[in-house]
C-alpha cells in the first residue's frame, strides 16, 4: 500500500511539474513591415523592453508581423491560440488588422489588449475578450473641435484613410463638429498605399476651407499634407494622433510644420506640468524607453507600453485563480482581471475598465502639441 501510495504521489507530482515551469505566453501582433511599420517597429521595440518575470512567473512574449494586412492579421491570430497556445494578445497596430481579429479571440476566448483606439466600445458579447489602450478616436476628436472653436476656425474640410481608421475619425469629428457649428464643406479619402492625393488636395482648396482635418496614420499622413503645401493651401493643418512618431516628422519636415495634433501625454513626458496627475507614469515610460533607443518617444509607444501596464496589473490577479498551464481558465482569469482594473495610470492616462468598458482613458488623457522646427510642442 505504501508503495502504491508513493507511486500515485509521484505519478502527480511528475504531471504538476510543467505547468508549474510554464511560462505565461504572451502573443504579440505587430506591423511591423507595410504601411504601418513605423507605427510597428516602435511598438516591438517597447514591448521588447517589457518585464519577463511578473508576480514571480516567467513570462514569454511572441512576436508576429502582420504586413499591416488584416488578413495577415487574422492567420496570425489563429497561429498564437492554436498552435503557441497563447494565455493573452497584444495589438495589433492598426484599426482594421485590430477590428479583423476580433472574431478569431471572441471564439477563443482570448483577451487582446488592442493599441489602436474605440474597437472594444460598445461591449458585446463579441466585444469582451477586447480592450484598447489608447484614447478614443471620440476624446481626440473633441480635443480637435475645441481646439478649432478657440481659434474662431468654422468651416473645415475633412481627408482620411479609406478603411475603418478614416471613418472612424470621420464619424467622430463630424458629429461633434456639426454639435458645435462647425461646418465641414469638403470630404475626401486615400488609400494607405496611394502615392498622390494631388486631386482631392484641389478639392479641399476649392472649397476654402480654413482649416483641414488629416486623419490618417503613420508616414503615409504626410502625403495630404505634403499636396495642400504644394496647391496653395494656407489655412491651419490637423492631424490625429496616429501621426505622432518621429519618422512622420522625418517624412513631414516643412509640410507640417505648425500643424496641431492630439496626443497622448506620454509624448510630451517631460513637458507635462508637476501637477499632471500622470507625469509620474509617463516619465516611467519614456526614461526606460529613451535609456535603450534614445529620444525616438512616440504615441505608440505609449500605446505599446500601457498594454504591459495593464498586463503587469492583471496578471497577478489572474494567477491567484489560474496559473500557467491550465490555458483556458488562464485566459478566463485575465480577462476578468483586466475588466476590473480601477484608477490605474499609464503613460496614455489613467484607466479604469469595468463590464461597460474596455476602452481607453479619460478626458485628462489627451493634450494638443504643435509641431516646431521638427518636434512636438506643448500647446499650454
Amino acid at each position: 500500500m505504501k508503495a502504491w501510495k508513493t507511486a500515485v504521489l509521484a505519478a502527480a507530482l511528475a504531471a504538476a511539474a510543467p505547468a508549474a515551469m510554464a511560462d505565461v505566453q504572451v502573443g504579440v501582433i505587430l506591423s511591423m513591415t507595410g504601411p504601418a511599420a513605423s507605427l510597428g517597429i516602435p511598438e516591438r521595440k517597447t514591448i521588447e523592453l517589457f518585464p519577463k518575470t511578473i508576480a514571480g512567473q516567467a513570462v514569454h512574449y511572441i512576436f508576429l508581423d502582420d504586413a499591416s494586412d488584416p488578413t495577415t492579421a487574422v492567420k496570425d491570430a489563429r497561429q498564437l491560440i492554436e498552435q503557441d497556445h497563447v494565455d493573452v494578445i497584444l495589438g495589433p497596430s492598426i484599426t482594421p488588422n485590430a477590428l479583423a481579429i476580433i472574431d478569431v479571440v471572441a471564439g477563443a476566448k482570448v483577451p487582446d489588449i488592442a493599441i489602436v483606439p474605440s474597437i472594444s466600445m460598445p461591449v458585446t458579447e463579441r466585444t469582451r475578450w477586447v480592450f484598447s489602450t489608447p484614447q478614443s478616436n471620440a476624446l481626440m476628436a473633441g480635443a480637435v473641435v475645441r481646439s478649432m472653436l478657440a481659434q474662431g476656425l468654422k468651416k473645415v474640410a475633412f481627408i482620411g484613410f479609406s478603411d475603418a481608421y478614416g471613418e472612424g475619425w470621420w464619424k467622430a469629428f463630424s458629429a461633434d463638429a456639426k454639435a458645435h457649428g462647425i461646418e465641414i464643406v469638403d470630404k475626401e479619402e486615400f488609400a494607405r498605399s496611394a502615392t498622390s492625393v494631388t486631386g482631392q488636395a484641389l478639392h479641399i482648396a476649392a472649397a476654402r476651407p480654413q482649416a483641414v482635418l488629416i486623419a490618417a496614420s503613420g508616414t503615409p499622413a504626410a502625403l495630404p499634407a505634403r499636396a495642400l503645401n504644394q496647391v496653395g493651401f494656407k489655412g491651419q493643418l490637423y492631424q490625429t494622433h496616429g501621426v505622432a512618431n518621429p519618422d512622420f516628422l522625418r517624412v513631414c519636415g516643412a509640410d507640417c510644420e505648425g500643424t496641431l495634433v492630439p496626443v497622448s501625454p506620454g509624448v510630451v513626458a517631460a513637458q507635462l506640468p508637476e501637477s499632471s496627475p500622470i507625469k509620474a507614469a509617463a516619465m516611467r515610460m519614456a526614461g526606460t524607453y529613451e535609456k535603450v533607443h534614445g529620444n525616438t518617444v512616440s504615441q505608440f509607444t505609449a500605446n505599446a507600453w500601457d498594454s504591459g501596464v495593464l498586463l503587469e496589473a492583471a496578471l497577478p490577479v489572474a494567477l491567484k485563480t489560474a496559473g500557467p498551464g491550465d490555458t483556458p481558465a488562464l485566459r478566463s482569469a485575465l480577462r476578468d482581471a483586466l475588466e476590473g482594473l480601477k484608477d490605474l495610470p499609464g503613460s496614455d492616462g489613467i484607466y479604469t475598465m469595468s463590464p461597460s468598458n474596455h476602452d481607453g482613458p479619460g478626458a485628462d488623457a489627451v493634450v494638443m502639441v504643435r509641431v516646431e522646427h521638427g518636434a512636438w510642442k506643448l500647446v499650454k
